[in-house]
C-alpha cells in the first residue's frame, strides 16, 4: 500500500477499483540480482483478471526483462523503487521479441517495433506509469538495425525471393540478433489514455518513451536523462508532454514523428508541449546536478544535439502542433520540417528560451528524402508561427532560417518577437555565400553551412513575415540582418540588427517584399 501515496491518481483508481497488487505478494525480490519481471507481470495480470488497478512497486531495485501494460492498470512507483533492465548479455537474451516483420521499414528497425522493450504496452486502454520512482535502463542496447526500404542499395525484397518478411527478416543478420534484447525503456503502440507522471528515467537505450498511434496521452513531471532519444510521439493524437526535463546529449530530447510504423499514413496531431526543460550535457549530470559538458560532436562535427525537434520521419504528416514556455539549454535549436511527403499546417512555437543554441536557433526545413513508399507525393508547409522567443548566445554562423524546395516552397511562416543574440563577425565573403541547395535530404540543415545573413535567411518561401525581431551582435557584422532567396512575398517590418545602414535586407531572385521600419542597433 506505501507506494499509492505516490500519486493521488493512483490512489484514486486503485479506490474505484477496489484492486492493489503488490509485486512482492507474487514473488518480487527487488534485491538487485534476481529477475522480477515475472512477479510483476504476475502483479499486472492479476489486477487486470479483476478489471484493473494499482500494480504497487515497494522501494528495492527489480531487475527486469520485458513488462507488459494491460488495460486499466496503473504501475505506481514508490520513492526509492528502481525498475532496472536486464543485461541480456549477462542474464540471457530474454526480452520480448519483436512483434512484427515488415518487408519494407521505412524508419529505423527500432521505431518498427514495441515489444522488445523494457516496458511496453500494445492496444491498451487507461494505462499510467505514475510515482516518485527510477526506471534504469541499464541493459538496453543504444542502437539497432538501420532502415530496409525499396531506395536502399541493400534493400531485399521478400517477395523477389520468395519468403515472408518474418523470414527475411530473420535472414537479415543485424535483425536476427536483436531477438530476446530490447532498445525502449517504453514502448506504446495504438493505446488509448495514457498518463506517465512524476517518475524519472536514467540511461533509456535508443528511446525514452516512443509512442505510436496513441491517443488521449498525457506526459508530466517527468525527468529523462540519457543519450539518445527521450521522448518520441509518432502517429499520436491528443498528446500533452508538460513539465518534464530531458537531457539527451546524443540524441533529440523531444520530437514529434508521422513515420510509417503502422502500416499507413497517419497524421499527428493535436499535440501540446509546454513548461519544458531540454539540455545537452553529459548524461548523467542531469541527476547529479553536476551539468557537466559533452563532448558529443554529432555526425557533422558541431556538437550535441538535446532538442525539440518535428519530422524526422513525415509520411503521415502533422497539424495542430503547439511547443510553448520551454527553456532549452546547450541543446541544438528547434527543427521542424517535411522529408518524405506529408503535410505540415497550424503549427505555433512561442514562448521558448535558448541558451547557447549550438546551431540555428529556429528552423523550418522542406526535402523530398522520400523515405515512404513509391511514388509518395512530395509534401507542404504551411502556417507555421514562431512568437516571443528569446535566444543568447547563438553561433553567429547559424541564424534562423526557412529552406524550402523549388517546388515546394514553405508557406505562410512567421517570425514575430524574436530576439537573438551571437557573437557576430560575419565577413563580406560571408555575405557573398550561396548555400548549398539540396532538395533531396534528411532534416538537419548543417550541409548550409555559414548563411549569409546575421538574423534570418530564408530560400524558396512564399508569404513569409519577420515583424518586430532584433537581432545583436557583440562584433560587427557584414551580413544582413535578413536575406531572402527565391522568395515570393514577404513583409519585413521593425526589425533591428547591427547590419550596414542601408544593407539591412538582401533580396535576390525574389519579388513582392515589402521593408518597413528597419533600425540600426549601435
Amino acid at each position: 500500500m506505501a507506494a499509492l501515496a505516490a500519486s493521488p491518481a493512483a490512489a484514486s483508481q486503485a479506490t474505484a477499483t477496489g484492486v492493489v497488487e503488490d509485486i512482492r505478494d507474487h514473488g518480487a525480490k527487488g534485491d538487485g540480482r534476481s529477475i522480477d519481471s515475472k512477479a510483476i507481470n504476475a502483479a499486472i495480470r492479476a489486477a487486470a483478471s479483476r478489471g484493473g488497478g494499482v500494480v504497487a512497486v515497494p522501494p528495492g531495485r527489480y531487475l527486469s526483462f520485458s513488462i507488459r501494460l494491460l488495460d486499466n492498470i496503473t504501475l505506481a512507483l514508490s520513492p526509492g523503487a528502481v525498475i532496472e533492465a536486464a543485461n541480456p548479455d549477462v542474464h540471457g537474451a530474454n526480452y520480448d521479441p519483436p512483434e512484427n516483420y515488415l518487408e519494407q521499414q521505412f524508419q529505423d528497425f527500432g521505431i518498427t517495433h514495441v515489444h522488445n522493450s523494457l516496458i511496453y504496452a500494445d492496444g491498451a486502454k487507461n494505462i499510467a506509469v505514475v510515482g516518485r520512482g527510477l526506471i534504469h535502463g541499464l541493459g538496453l542496447d543504444r542502437a539497432g538495425p538501420g532502415d530496409h526500404w525499396w531506395r536502399r542499395d541493400h534493400f531485399q525484397s521478400a517477395k523477389a525471393l520468395g519468403i515472408t518478411p518474418r523470414e527475411l527478416a530473420i535472414r537479415n543478420e543485424g535483425e536476427a540478433a536483436q531477438v530476446g534484447r530490447a532498445n525502449k525503456t517504453f514502448g506504446l503502440m495504438k493505446c488509448r489514455g495514457v498518463r506517465f507522471e512524476d517518475f524519472t528515467i536514467l540511461q533509456a537505450g535508443h528511446f525514452g518513451i516512443i509512442a505510436h498511434g496513441c491517443s488521449n496521452m498525457r506526459v508530466d513531471g517527468v525527468v529523462i536523462d540519457t543519450d539518445r532519444d527521450g521522448i518520441d510521439i509518432d502517429c499520436c493524437r491528443d498528446v500533452r508532454i508538460t513539465n518534464c526535463t530531458v537531457n539527451a546529449p546524443k540524441d533529440d530530447a523531444i520530437v514529434l514523428k508521422s513515420s510509417y510504423a503502422l502500416g499507413e499514413k497517419v497524421l499527428c496531431e493535436d499535440i501540446q508541449i509546454s513548461g519544458c526543460k531540454t539540455s545537452g550535457y553529459l548524461m548523467g549530470s542531469l541527476l547529479d546536478g553536476t551539468y557537466r559538458p559533452s563532448d558529443y560532436r554529432a555526425p557533422d562535427d558541431i556538437g550535441v544535439l538535446g532538442r525539440i525537434k518535428m519530422g524526422t520521419e513525415t509520411v503521415g504528416g502533422f497539424r495542430n502542433v503547439q511547443i510553448s514556455d520551454c527553456i532549452c539549454t546547450n541543446t541544438r535549436g528547434i527543427l521542424i520540417g517535411i522529408v518524405d511527403g506529408g503535410v505540415m499546417e497550424d503549427v505555433t512555437v512561442s514562448g521558448i528560451t535558448l541558451r547557447n543554441p549550438v546551431n540555428h536557433p529556429l528552423f523550418v526545413h522542406h526535402g523530398a528524402r522520400m523515405r515512404a513508399p513509391e511514388g509518395n507525393p512530395v509534401g507542404a508547409i504551411r502556417r507555421v508561427r514562431f512568437e516571443d522567443v528569446q535566444v543568447s548566445g547563438a553561433d553567429p554562423r547559424f541564424p534562423c532560417g526557412v529552406e524550402g524546395i523549388a517546388d515546394g516552397p514553405v508557406e505562410d511562416v512567421t517570425f514575430s518577437g524574436i530576439d537573438v543574440a551571437s557573437a557576430g563577425g560575419g565577413t563580406s565573403q560571408d555575405a557573398a555565400r550561396d548555400p548549398e541547395y539540396r532538395r533531396v535530404t534528411s532534416l538537419e540543415v548543417s550541409y548550409l553551412a555559414t548563411l549569409p545573413a546575421q538574423g534570418m535567411y530564408a530560400r524558396h518561401a512564399r508569404r513569409l513575415t519577420v515583424r518586430n525581431c532584433r537581432f545583436t551582435t557583440e562584433k560587427p557584422d557584414a551580413r544582413p540582418a535578413v536575406a531572402l532567396r527565391h522568395v515570393d512575398g514577404a513583409i519585413i517590418d521593425n526589425v533591428h540588427s547591427s547590419a550596414p545602414a542601408g544593407q539591412a535586407v538582401s533580396c535576390r531572385d525574389s519579388r513582392n517584399i515589402a521593408v518597413e521600419d528597419m533600425g540600426r542597433l549601435a
